[in-house]
């Protein structure tokens, strides 16, 4: 009976031992890739259980819900943990959307959730004035079939800092040649 006790005992004091050195927290991570200015919902996270010491405050933990009108500032990829910089409150209207048509097929990086540079000439008389940088890293939200049958290319919804709306609709109404760029990436 003592040979039992012992053993419960060494068990029992093994598993709190284990559990209170366990420092693993729940945090959200996404399901698949997730666009700046995205709406979170549940159904695009998933929880997972990891070990970040000191980090832990960095990122959004599932022990909290997500409130109503949370949104994305930045572009999260399939697999990774939410950091809290990245969300972002949908009210403050730092994003907007439009869809730009583009003049020819785009290289295959140019997918949602990449970045592109929108180029844009302003027409003349006689043809174009030679191209600039008119909106700097907007994020691809999704690329459609072209809804004309004369249409030289898909069209492409873009996500981009609202003070740069006004410039590129500017453009798309005066006909300005456009074209998609994709964007260096930093570092």
């Amino acid at each position: 009976m003592v040979g039992l006790l012992l053993v419960v005992a060494s068990v029992v004091g093994v598993w709190a031992l284990v559990g209170g050195l366990d420092r693993s927290v729940r945090v959200y991570a996404a399901r698949d890739t997730i666009t700046a200015g995205s709406r979170l919902e549940a159904r695009d996270l998933e929880t997972v259980w990891v070990v970040l010491g000191d980090r832990a405050a960095r990122y959004l933990s599932a022990e909290s819900a997500l409130r109503p009108g949370t949104m994305l500032a930045r572009t999260v990829g399939p697999g990774e943990l939410l950091p809290r910089d990245a969300v972002a409150d949908a009210s403050d209207g730092t994003f907007a959307t439009v869809v730009v048509p583009s003049r020819g097929p785009l290289p295959e990086v140019v997918a949602p959730g990449s970045s592109v540079d929108v180029w844009a000439g302003d027409a003349v008389e006689r043809g174009f004035e030679p191209p600039a940088v008119l909106v700097p890293a907007a994020e691809v939200v999704s690329l459609r079939p072209a809804d004309s049958p004369g249409a030289d290319g898909p069209l492409v919804e873009l996500r981009l800092d609202r003070e740069r709306l006004p410039l590129l609709l500017e453009a798309i109404a005066s006909g300005d040649a456009i074209d998609l760029v994709p964007a260096r990436s930093v570092g």
